[in-house]
């Protein structure tokens, strides 16, 4: 093929990449920021030229042929090394620019880190954040995203990851609901209350509790089961039954900590300290990388010292 050809199919290349990388023509459009007409036009040109097929196309996804993915092999490592050199080029002129992709829990991004995103937008005006707020664990280099924020126990080896700060699960209700059933004064008398919970997937819902303080006398943990009117799966649909009247709820504080502020809602039982509910830690994580773009680098501090304090409640 003659040399001017092989350069009008740069393009086409890359695409092809992104097509491997994503697995759907759908997919691979949205990333590229194009039409899926044009995704499907450029790999049938590729086709054409190459002679021979490159994809294996199915109603749901596509797969590449042995010759398509021996393309992809061969080229990949190019135009990674094309988007680092154009990458640490731009950043020379010393200003944050780019589309900061993050992923991150529902409750979590719609309470806490959507709020803080205004600041950290207009220091950096030609910065832009594309958030996708999802519980599944998405994968960050097949995907495309920048950072994921997650609650976890501990921090994935697979990435590099900073830890943002502590948190941890409480139990609270509602005073209208306090009034109406009384105060629970230890964990065991939340046996004759209504109590708001994620559903489980067999048995009964069970709340661990551990006591904070030391005493002369050692405490066991306590584990019961505990039922109610209402559960969900998601931490903010909990505090808002909890708001309605509806029962005791048991919430990480990041969900909590707004209700509990403005007084709606009590923390209860605090010399216990809840266990085996909520992951106790939250990071930010992003791929391993030769290259970071000054804007993911500069987000991550912000996010660092941003959440640096947690969630006092």
């Amino acid at each position: 093929m003659e040399s001017g050809k092989i350069e009008g199919l740069w393009t086409h290349l890359h695409w092809l990449t992104v097509l491997a990388e994503q697995g759907s023509y759908t997919a691979a459009a949205s990333r590229l920021g194009v039409s899926k007409a044009a995704m499907s036009q450029r790999i049938s040109e590729l086709e054409r030229s190459a002679g021979i097929s490159l994809v294996q196309r199915t109603t749901r996804s596509v797969r590449l042929t042995e010759a398509g993915q021996r393309l992809v092999e061969n080229t990949r490592s190019q135009y990674e090394q094309i988007a680092t050199s154009f990458a640490s080029v731009r950043e020379l002129a010393g200003v944050a620019r780019g589309v900061i992709r993050i992923t991150a829990p529902v409750a979590f991004a719609r309470q806490q880190l959507v709020p803080r995103l205004p600041a950290f937008l207009q220091a950096h005006a030609e910065v832009r954040v594309q958030l996708e707020v999802s519980d599944r664990l998405a994968s960050l280099a097949t995907e495309g995203f920048d950072l994921a924020i997650r609650h976890s126990a501990e921090a994935p080896d697979t990435h590099v990851a900073w830890k943002l700060c502590g948190t941890q699960s409480v139990i609270a209700a509602s005073r209208g609901y306090l009034r109406r059933r009384g105060t629970p004064g230890t964990p065991e008398e939340l046996s004759s209350h209504d109590c708001l919970f994620y559903p489980r997937a067999t048995g009964p819902a069970m709340w661990s509790f551990e006591r904070k303080t030391a005493r002369k006398t050692a405490t066991a943990p306590v584990t019961l089961p505990v039922s109610g009117p209402f559960s969900a799966n998601n931490s903010e649909d909990l505090r808002d039954a909890a708001l309605e009247d509806l029962g005791i709820a048991l919430l990480p504080d990041f969900t909590a900590q707004a209700a509990v502020r403005a007084g709606k809602l009590v923390v209860l039982l605090p010399e216990w300290r809840v266990t085996g509910a909520f992951a106790d830690q939250l990071y930010v994580l992003r791929p391993y990388a030769s290259h970071v773009p000054r804007a993911v680098s500069l987000f991550v501090s912000y996010l660092r010292e941003s959440f640096a304090g947690g969630f006092p409640l």
